[in-house]
């Protein structure tokens, strides 16, 4: 069985469109194609973990009992999709774990970090997890990128601490689920979802998923509102580089899911979680 992760946030929340969108301009619409995601998941029978921005609940209430009557999962994602490396963002993530825990009348014991930004200098964010009762984050890819990854990380889930990240810790309590990663010409490269489900061909994604199969691991997988719902993304002026990467072969993400979804099972996070 292989985890989905629906990164639940609006078109302006991504860290390479949110400087260039004004306080004034950040609109959300990302709930007006939540049906069509949850459409998507009913007609393959499939159960998600949707990890939300909390801000978008308090805009939009009725998300929760949408995603939660299809019995998917919500998990958290910060309140307004905050890097957990940002400069002063320590002092107020645990006021902002019990905000959108009360939103979500305590039922949230899954973590998400916005870019993965889970690291060396933000591995304080996992004794708060512990403290605020949470069961498990899924904030790691075991491969150094640009803008995050833990190089050398294990590939399968596993305890994790603040003082080791990468491996598993028999001190820990709180389990972590890294994201998947295939390997093309000797180099390891994510195959999560997100930009390299775009920019792949479908069938290296995969065979990475089968490959996972074999050993015995569960592919951990994540894709972004935003992706599968791109025609409620109003036209952004960003740089090239921006704009390729957000963008690039945007178009084909909804049809390249329902594939995996057809070929492969996915589950939520915490039923699988249920079964270890």
């Amino acid at each position: 069985m292989n985890l989905l992760g629906i990164d639940f946030e609006d078109w302006y929340h991504p860290q390479l469109i949110e400087p260039f969108v004004p306080q004034n301009k950040k609109n959300p619409t990302m709930f007006k194609g939540l049906d069509k995601i949850l459409e998507l998941l009913r007609k393959n029978d499939t159960k998600a973990t949707f990890f939300v921005v909390g801000e978008l609940l308090k805009m939009n209430p009725e998300i929760i009992d949408k995603i939660t009557s299809g019995q998917h999962e919500i998990g958290f994602h910060t309140m307004k999709h905050t890097r957990i490396d940002a400069p002063g963002y320590k002092s107020i993530f645990s006021e902002e774990l019990k905000e959108f825990n009360k939103i979500v009348s305590g039922k949230s014991v899954g973590f998400r970090a916005p870019t993965f930004s889970l690291n060396e200098k933000s591995s304080w964010m996992i004794d708060e997890l512990v403290n605020n009762n949470y069961k498990y984050d899924s904030s790691i890819i075991p491969v150094k990128t640009n803008m995050y990854g833990i190089p050398n990380g294990q590939k399968s889930p596993y305890r994790i601490t603040s003082s080791n990240l990468g491996k598993n810790d028999h001190n820990g309590t709180l389990t972590e689920f890294p994201l998947l990663v295939t390997k093309i010409f000797g180099k390891t490269i994510p195959a999560a979802g997100g930009f390299y489900l775009r920019s792949l061909p479908l069938k290296i994604i995969k065979n990475a998923i089968k490959s996972y199969e074999k050993e015995k691991i569960p592919s951990s997988f994540y894709i972004h509102s935003w992706e599968l719902t791109p025609e409620y993304i109003p036209k952004i002026k960003l740089p090239i580089k921006n704009k390729l990467i957000t963008f690039y072969k945007i178009q084909k993400t909804f049809s390249k899911m329902n594939q995996l979804l057809k070929e492969f099972k996915f589950t939520n996070f915490d039923s699988y979680l249920k079964t270890i």
